[in-house]
């Protein structure tokens, strides 16, 4: 496909306005105390698997409102704790799958955290397990726009506030050094690292690739793809809705978190890519707040991006930080 977003030289320094209301700092505090003060505490049972060089376990931990949220932690056989650990998010539609499905951090001696999606999980791979037991007004297909109408109802303020008590969860385990966290995650993965980044403190790192989630007002107008495409359906029935339906999106915006995060970050962006365009991973990315931040271009690529050789500058990138 041809590009269709700006020249890589505008990109680099595309950086701009984005809406934030007033109380959105506020607004976040609130949600993350909230669910904090329900408690709980991260179940984890050892699992039977194939795999020799890896522990496997099935961990539930409480996420939105106590929510009962499912995860696959993977360990090192044999290793030494305390270990430095990765939690990942998933991509849209996803679900945590089956246990050995992702082995490279733990094989690269980290502690793994694979959190399942909330609803999601039927769209791709092996399934999730983890219910959104949250209803919500009228949307459109698929969750971009499940509570739309409202904040406080919105899908992603749940999924946001999962990742953060991931974190929390994994921070807690006997077998991770709480000081040695990063989060990562690709399309609506890396729009999920990127929230939790600017929502948790003291992250060591943060590798969104590709992420969605981000300059919802431009993504909306610019590709005609889904997941966006959801809320241009549910504009296109719900007319005159504009105002009010981006003032809830900009409370998940990627880039308005990003503005919040300083954890030493490493971005990537395909400039090809019809699902997340490159101008709303730049918008994301040259508003990260953090001093210490890259950015992988993939120059001929779709929303597939780096794969493999983006984990490998991941990996690298986290173990010169660790």
């Amino acid at each position: 496909m041809p590009r269709f977003d700006l020249p890589l030289a505008e990109l680099q320094t595309y950086r701009p306005d984005i809406a934030e209301p007033d109380d959105f700092d506020d607004f976040w505090a609130t949600t993350l105390a909230e669910s904090r003060a329900v408690g709980g505490e991260a179940v984890v049972v050892p699992v039977e698997t194939p795999l020799t060089t890896l522990e496997a376990y099935d961990v539930t931990f409480p996420g939105f409102g106590g929510d009962p949220v499912k995860a696959w932690l993977l360990l090192p056989a044999g290793a030494q704790h305390p270990l430095p650990a990765v939690v990942e998010y998933n991509g849209y539609g996803g679900g945590r799958g089956l246990p050995f499905e992702r082995l490279g951090w733990a094989s690269s001696g980290y502690a793994h955290l694979f959190m399942d999606t909330r609803g999601q999980g039927s769209m791709w791979g092996a399934g999730g397990d983890t219910a959104d037991p949250h209803g919500t007004g009228p949307s459109s297909t698929g969750f971009m726009t499940r509570g739309i109408e409202d904040p406080a109802g919105y899908y992603y303020r749940r999924v946001f506030t999962d990742a953060v008590r991931a974190i929390d969860a994994v921070r807690a385990l006997p077998q991770v050094d709480p000081a040695r966290v990063a989060v990562a995650g690709g399309s609506q993965g890396g729009g999920i690292a990127l929230a939790a980044a600017g929502l948790a403190d003291d992250l060591v790192a943060v590798l969104p690739d590709v992420p969605f989630l981000c300059h919802f007002e431009r993504a909306v107008g610019l590709t005609d793809r889904d997941p966006y495409q959801e809320v241009v359906r549910y504009l296109s029935v719900h007319r005159g809705a504009d105002e009010h339906v981006f003032r809830t999106l900009s409370y998940f915006d990627g880039a308005n978190l990003a503005k919040r995060a300083t954890a030493s970050t490493l971005f990537s962006v395909a400039l090809m890519d019809l699902t997340c365009p490159p101008s709303t991973v730049f918008a994301a990315f040259n508003h990260y707040a953090g001093e210490d931040k890259a950015i992988e271009v993939y120059t001929h690529n779709d929303h597939e991006g780096g794969q493999a050789y983006q984990w490998q500058a991941q990996a690298r990138f986290l173990g010169e930080r660790i």
